[in-house]
């Protein structure tokens, strides 16, 4: 019989066929040895209409088995070898092409609110004393003495603090609620410690519901997936770009989520373009080879078909079944498509909100992947947030919104950012003016000159008729559509895909291209009235072009800037800013600045905001949550460091003051002593050789390291001796300092208030900081033994 079947079709597995078939009649075992499980499956689905049957081991079958049996083993050969009697030689791939080296995994980066990249301080700025307060920030000065550099903050009754730059890491910027301005705190008053601890107990009662949320999630059962097989490194291989390591390290974040036993809740940002849809790709692939399905969630048609078109070529030699479910298909079509799901037919299904109504049902769905979850609506939230009960949700975004983004901050939802732009990307060149007739010719008439597209979007549909006519009597040779959401959804298909197959030049659409609709050859775009749309959703438009190596350009027209609103105007300047690549996170940022943090929590949370500023708030919010789970809160070690020497980096050194404040911040923020001994090679490499007052910095930077490593709170550093103030809360073992007393000698002296003194040997001139260095460093590894 498939001896028959075989001669009737010419394929080129003809001679596997017959070669099987008399197989089948001998008295041999056939083994087939796949690399992958959907390797099997291809091969099963390939032979069957043969009559050729093949039973599938996980290993080596140790039973005798029957006659004639062809069976397939999951598995690799280490080595060729060669059949004399067969007359056949076998080769692996390895043997040609060597051994493909395993990938290192790149390292995990924890996500915290270092995230957070505020603009440097500039001033009259308002700043958030962790101890002090709101103060106002008035510029650098130095004091009398050694020259040393100090922030000087204005407090309350024009009380001044001069905060050490060594220091600097105890203030950040205020960002709090727009329209409100806050009063500034009393210098070593109590009216900070009160607004501290009304904000607080707020806070903790809102931390023990999101707990609780939390905590759901991680006792519910979820499915854990496999370890990736061949089939799947064969997938990576057939990406034709080189990942990035964001890229990389997404990947693996997401495979281990899948790999574990609760439910995955993972949000992927990254630029558009930035790979974000590998990541996904990837996910969907070993969720089908265990015979799990797939959802992939969009927010536009348009964009159901282009993940579609995505799916189906990566997973073409792949025997996986992808179907697009979206208004675009017929009532019959649909209904095929919803009964592949439901029989398991169906590996995965891309669609809009369609997917989610009732009568779409799966037979095992494995895997929920959410392309840009704000874009949809609160009914559709609702139902995602029953399906991130019990299955695995992914979700894709290039601008989280604030909520979304504070969440995944604190840890109540895990993210994973891609940063970094593939090779050869450019940055959007972005130029704001008004409406003006010479700019947009100029600007349509280059872009066909290079043989690209255009889109130009004007989002008002009673009037979109008007302007298409107006461009169109601007560059005559145009050829132009127009594209809104009240069209036909045959006429809307049939304008985009005239544009997606290059028939014509420019569209003219509303915001129905804002999300992830993929063009390479679209690369300039004019945005007109940019002024009414929002931060995101500006970025989001640009971000439609400038996806190739193509060099891309955004035009935003705005009216007159004094009928722009402040808010507009903050929001186009950010824009400005943001101009570069991988600067989605960022604008999201600012987003949250403009609106003000109380927009993020609910009103309730506004006064709150606004009392203590954002930053303070996300840190008392870390803390209630740490505390709220049972874990040990310990507030971060910022030793004072007192040195009489020159300390600081002179003007003559880095001229530039923005240069020199970031310089301190890095300094500020260092924990490791390698992070200085780096820091050092790259200010020698940038402006030369140290000057003596910036090594001085560098050593004094050291003693704070080590100083936190030792739990010192305070060390005061003079030729004859040093005064140690400890912090037991970041001691494992504070007994060992009387230990350490009782065996020095009269060198060491312990005060009443547990304050140690040290005398300092008399060596010879700059001995003292090496004697300081050694004390800190016996310190430490005496209390966290």
């Amino acid at each position: 019989m498939a001896l028959k079947h075989a001669k009737e079709t010419e394929t080129p597995i003809l001679p596997l066929v017959n070669w099987l078939a008399e197989k089948q009649r001998s008295e041999y075992l056939t083994l087939f040895v796949c690399r992958g499980r959907l390797q099997a499956e291809r091969l099963t689905s390939l032979l069957h209409p043969y009559g050729i049957q093949l039973a599938l081991s996980e290993e080596f079958p140790e039973t005798q088995p029957d006659k004639g049996m062809i069976r397939i083993v999951l598995g690799r050969l280490s080595a060729g070898f060669v059949w004399p009697t067969e007359s056949l030689a076998i080769i692996t791939e390895n043997e040609i092409f060597g051994t493909r080296p395993r990938r290192k995994k790149p390292p995990k980066p924890k996500v915290h609110t270092d995230l957070l990249t505020f603009e440097e301080l500039k001033q009259g700025d308002l700043v958030v004393h962790m101890e002090h307060g709101i103060g106002r920030y008035e510029g650098l000065v130095k004091l009398n003495g050694t020259g040393n550099d100090f922030l000087l903050i204005v407090y309350k009754d024009d009380d001044k603090l001069y905060l050490p730059v060594d220091r600097m890491s105890m203030v950040q910027k205020y960002m709090g609620v727009e329209g409100f301005q806050p009063v500034l705190d009393q210098l070593g008053g109590k009216s900070w410690e009160r607004v501290k601890s009304r904000v607080k107990k707020s806070v903790e009662k809102m931390a023990g519901d999101l707990l609780n949320l939390y905590a759901a999630r991680k006792v519910r059962q979820g499915y854990a997936f496999g370890h990736p097989d061949d089939d799947f490194r064969d997938f990576e291989a057939g990406f034709p770009y080189e990942e990035t390591d964001d890229q990389l390290r997404a990947i693996e974040d997401v495979l281990q989520d899948m790999q574990a036993s609760t439910p995955m809740d993972r949000l992927v940002c990254g630029d558009v373009g930035y790979g974000k849809t590998e990541v996904a790709l990837r996910a969907s692939l070993l969720t089908v080879s265990e015979g799990k399905q797939v959802a992939v969630l969009v927010p536009t048609t348009v964009l159901a078909e282009q993940h579609a078109a995505t799916f189906s070529e990566r997973f073409k030699a792949y025997p996986v079944n992808t179907a697009s479910l979206s208004r675009f298909r017929t009532a019959k079509e649909q209904r095929i498509i919803i009964n592949g799901l439901k029989e398991g037919k169906t590996d995965i299904v891309i669609g809009t909100h369609r997917l989610l109504q009732k009568d779409v049902a799966f037979k095992d769905l494995g895997l929920v992947v959410v392309d840009e979850e704000q874009r949809f609506g609160v009914k559709h939230k609702e139902k995602l947030k029953k399906l991130r009960t019990t299955v695995d949700v992914l979700a894709l975004t290039a601008t989280p919104i604030p909520r979304t983004l504070h969440l995944s901050l604190m840890g109540i939802r895990d993210i994973s950012i891609i940063s970094t732009p593939p090779e050869h990307r450019h940055a959007i060149v972005t130029y704001i003016s008004e409406f003006d007739e010479a700019v947009i010719r100029e600007a349509i008439r280059r872009e066909l000159r290079r043989d690209g597209q255009i889109f130009f979007v004007h989002n008002h549909i009673g009037n979109i008729g008007e302007i298409a006519l107006r461009l169109k009597k601007l560059t005559p040779e145009v050829r132009l559509d127009i594209a809104h959401g009240r069209m036909n959804e045959t006429e809307l298909e049939r304008v985009m895909l005239r544009f997606m197959r290059r028939e014509t030049d420019m569209l003219v659409c509303t915001t129905i291209i804002e999300s992830g609709i993929d063009i390479p050859s679209a690369n300039t775009i004019l945005i007109n009235r940019a002024d009414r749309f929002g931060l995101a959703q500006i970025y989001q438009l640009r971000g439609r072009v400038g996806r190739s190596d193509e060099q891309a350009y955004a035009y935003l027209f705005i009216p007159s800037e004094a009928a722009l609103t402040r808010d507009a105007q903050k929001r186009l300047k950010v824009l400005m800013e943001h101009s570069d690549l991988g600067a989605g996170f960022q604008i999201a940022m600012s987003d949250l600045k403009i609106r003000g943090g109380g927009t993020i929590l609910g009103a309730s949370q506004s006064g709150h905001i606004a009392a203590v500023g954002y930053d303070m708030f996300m840190k008392l919010m870390e803390t209630a949550v740490s505390e709220a789970k049972g874990e040990r809160v310990r507030e971060a070690l910022e030793p004072e460091i007192n040195v009489n020497l020159s300390a600081f980096i002179s003007e003559s050194y880095i001229p530039d003051i923005d240069q020199r404040l970031s310089a301190y911040r890095r300094l500020a923020k260092m924990r490791e002593l390698k992070d200085i001994s780096d820091f050092k090679a790259e200010l020698i490499d940038r402006y030369g050789e140290l000057p003596s007052e910036t090594a001085n910095l560098l050593l004094k930077i050291m003693l704070k390291v080590m100083s936190v490593k030792a739990g010192v709170k305070r060390l005061d550093l003079t030729d004859e001796e040093i005064h140690i103030a400890f912090s037991e809360a970041h001691q494992e073992n504070p007994a060992a300092i009387a230990d350490m007393v009782s065996s020095g000698g009269n060198r060491f002296t312990l005060t009443p208030d547990y304050a140690l003194k040290v005398r300092l040997i008399k060596r010879g001139e700059g001995t003292s900081l090496a004697q300081g260095r050694n004390v800190l460093k016996e310190i430490a590894r005496r209390v966290n033994r």
